[in-house]
């Protein structure tokens, strides 16, 4: 008997693979990793040092992930896409050579007042129509003209946005947007991102000086289809492995509040995984997960450390055999469309007690 609990085996091959896709997709952009989330549940340590070879600067919501990878080595940019919260932070974002978004009029006077060793590389954020951060479009050149006078920060600007419906191809509201931004930003120099995942699978003309790549370099679409459509591979394959294989007879239910009950005799598989490694607790029946070459339906309410599937009378699995929850033979997508949940949030919810797995 041999039960391997929940584990995520992360990929550097097929990270590395993604990466040279998105190059391809986009030849002539420098590339702006986003790492924020501990890289979207994959080790933000890892992917970055995986990747550091391959880009041009990694993004970030928090200074203290920026300090983390300062920490364990990297030496690349790095991007606050939030900004600084805090006046105070200036100095040590200067002395680690971290870049800051700026998005608002606070920011913009913190900067004025600073006293900082070395002058900061900042980004200003515009709103095109996401309205939830950046300086509307009647500040911009205020914000420029601002920003340009202070030794504060380094002379070349560079400006971002982000699009909010990028991956609806049949919404005119992406090429507004970028409208918007190139009219914003005309006739000023300085570096121009507004490409996230969905502008770089689907809006070439967005892809400007630098792309931000977040879900896609996890082999993750951020659309209904799954990333192998664009040439992506998961970087993480999440499994599990079978506590138990119980006899289970017509009309018996299953786990917390019964709320499944067999309708034929079966067999039942108990996971070694559950809420309390990430796993959501209110997927519905039916559920898929993937045993010895075949998919399997969760049945039954997921529990915080099992999660219990119908095996069928006639299989033979046996306790200690492989459950991938998600990765290369189930890909993410599929799970998150029967969930209901989508697979950003599938990936950054697992919980520490997960053992990660770097391969390759």
């Amino acid at each position: 008997m041999n039960v391997k609990p929940a584990t995520a085996k992360i990929s550097s091959l097929a990270l590395k693979h993604n990466l040279q896709v998105i190059k391809e997709k986009a030849p002539h952009s420098k590339i702006i990793a986003v790492v924020k989330a501990n890289a979207y549940g994959h080790g933000v340590v890892f992917v970055s040092s995986a990747l550091e070879s391959m880009v041009d600067c990694f993004a970030v919501a928090r200074l203290e992930e920026a300090l983390s990878l300062r920490s364990n080595g990297i030496i690349k940019p790095i991007l606050l896409l939030e900004g600084f919260f805090d006046e105070k932070d200036l100095p040590i974002i200067a002395v680690n050579n971290i870049e800051t978004v700026v998005h608002n009029r606070e920011q913009l006077e913190a900067l004025k007042r600073a006293v900082v060793p070395s002058p900061i590389k900042v980004w200003l954020k515009i709103d095109t129509g996401m309205h939830r951060l950046g300086v509307s479009l009647d500040e911009v050149d205020y914000f420029y003209q601002e920003l340009k006078k202070l030794p504060q920060i380094q002379p070349h600007l560079g400006f971002v946005s982000h699009f909010s419906r990028a991956d609806e191809l049949d919404s005119d509201y992406t090429q507004v947007q970028l409208d918007r931004f190139l009219q914003a930003t005309k006739n000023k120099e300085g570096d121009r991102t507004i490409a996230a995942s969905g502008g770089i699978l689907f809006w070439p003309e967005a892809h400007l000086d630098c792309i931000r790549p977040g879900i896609i370099m996890y082999g993750i679409s951020p659309t209904d289809t799954v990333g192998a459509e664009f040439g992506l591979i998961p970087v993480m394959n999440l499994t599990s492995s079978l506590l138990a294989v119980r006899e289970h007879k017509k009309g018996e239910p299953v786990g917390y509040g019964g709320i499944w009950t067999s309708p034929k005799d079966t067999k039942i598989g108990v996971v070694a995984i559950g809420y309390g490694d990430g796993y959501p607790r209110d997927v519905p029946e039916g559920t898929p997960v993937y045993l010895n070459g075949r998919i399997v339906p969760i049945v039954g309410r997921v529990s915080m450390d099992m999660l219990t599937v119908d095996l069928g009378a006639d299989s033979q699995d046996k306790v200690g055999d492989e459950v991938i929850l998600w990765g290369k033979e189930l890909p993410i997508e599929t799970v998150a469309k029967y969930s209901g949940i989508l697979s950003y949030e599938l990936i950054t919810k697992l919980t520490p007690r997960v053992i990660t797995e770097y391969v390759d």
